[in-house]
């Protein structure tokens, strides 16, 4: 009997993604009385933007979240070449969501009345 050998593919490597994803209103989503929403900056993994975004968006939503605008940002290495200038704090969490594979909220802004999405109805 001949051994068949399988060629693996070669995997992708994961790369962190910095998200900002603005939410609305829901039921059980934890947000402050009051408020109409509120914007998470997210540190996400993924083999590329896209994947990073669909997993932080399934994980909201399973979060009892509404997710409602995705704005991407890049890769650490993209934001350094775009010349934002990166805290070693932010550096930790993002190093921390590649190594965990993971997404990671680093900041939630709610909005309030008058502050944030907006619909289209809205406009």
């Amino acid at each position: 009997m001949a051994e068949k050998t399988k060629e693996k593919k070669a995997k992708k490597p994961q790369k962190v993604y910095t998200l900002l994803v603005e939410i609305g209103r829901k039921d059980g989503d934890g947000l402050p009385k009051g408020a109409t929403g509120a914007a998470l900056v997210i540190y996400a993994s993924g083999v590329d933007e896209e994947e990073a975004v669909r997993e932080t968006v399934a994980i909201l939503k399973q979060a009892d979240t509404a997710p409602l605008d995705v704005t991407g940002y890049g890769t650490l290495e993209e934001r350094l070449e775009l010349g934002h200038d990166i805290p070693e704090e932010e550096r930790d969490l993002m190093a921390r969501a590649l190594a965990e594979n993971s997404v990671i909220v680093a900041q939630m802004e709610p909005y309030f009345e008058g502050q944030g999405y907006k619909s289209e109805s809205e406009h």
